[in-house]
């Protein structure tokens, strides 16, 4: 965590509580460019909420213009897609609604598990423009936590912070000379740690099965083709420059061995199976614990 002396500023946003660290208080007008920049990216990708753009994509199909990170995100996106067999996909949000993981929050399947929709067949993502066949729920939340990091991060540069941590529950980014120390947690146990790393100017997220768990063994991570909860991994690390490949990339570990997508990403990565066993990159920067 960030030296005791630091400033703290906690809000919380999508879903979910955030932690921005800095060396002295942040000025009130760059909180309020902060809590703008949260709302304006929840009112147009939030699947959570009927009157964001991916609330009116799941209705009417068509073209639609996103903010403009939308165009880092889709050529990310449609990457992970290919090197996972479509395992990894943004169309995966009508699955995860099947299982009970949708804005009324039953958590109670619906029916059986229901593979996501082809890209291919109904998704075409140019840049800012996403245009759809059919109505889709879009769903970026294995790479959205981590994009939000990285605007924010923006935005505190802009201002002239050099110095500071962006806590996204977790998906963390640390900007500046000093190391935070971070507790990778037990899969099984968050009270526990299995190992530490230093983080200095990367960004770290973390995946785990036991985190939005439900019902009898369903969790967040699904598998695209199939539409069911992903069995073999239940926790993943990654190291990246930004957040939001961070975020993703300890997504696709679920789906794929880290050296299956070092060809296309520079990164580092830790991936722990459900029998016990660990893989992790020569350069993982962590200590696990014997």
């Amino acid at each position: 965590m960030p030296d005791a002396d630091w400033a703290e500023f906690s809000f919380d946003g999508i879903g979910t509580r955030w932690e921005v660290a800095t060396p002295l208080p942040l000025a009130p007008a760059l909180r309020s460019r902060l809590l703008e920049r949260v709302e304006k990216f929840d009112a147009g990708w939030s699947r959570f909420r009927s009157d964001s753009l991916v609330g009116a994509m799941a209705h009417s199909p068509g073209r639609y213009s996103f903010p403009a990170e939308a165009a880092a995100l889709g050529t990310l996106y449609r990457t992970l897609y290919g090197l996972t067999g479509g395992a990894m996909t943004p169309l995966v949000g009508g699955s995860l609604e099947r299982l009970g993981y949708g804005p009324a929050y039953t958590l109670q399947p619906s029916g059986p598990p229901m593979p996501a929709p082809r890209w291919e067949d109904v998704l075409d993502w140019d840049g800012t423009a996403i245009s759809t066949r059919a109505p889709v729920v879009l769903d970026i939340g294995a790479a959205g936590k981590g994009l939000l990091v990285d605007l924010l991060a923006a935005e505190l540069a802009t201002a002239g912070e050099k110095d500071f941590l962006v806590d996204g529950s977790g998906d963390l980014l640390a900007c500046g000379s000093r190391r935070v120390a971070v507790a990778l947690e037990h899969p099984y146990n968050p009270a526990q740690a299995i190992g530490v790393l230093d983080l200095r100017g990367r960004a770290l997220c973390a995946s785990a099965a036991n985190r939005r768990s439900w019902g009898d063994g369903l969790h967040h991570v699904l598998d695209g083709t199939t539409g069911r909860p992903v069995r073999t991994a239940v926790a993943t690390w990654a190291l990246a420059d930004t957040a939001m490949e961070a975020d993703a990339l300890a997504t696709a570990l679920f789906f794929v061995p880290g050296q299956v997508l070092r060809d296309a990403f520079n990164f580092s990565w830790l991936t722990v199976y459900s029998d016990g066993t660990a893989d992790h990159s020569a350069e993982f920067e962590g200590t696990l614990f014997t």
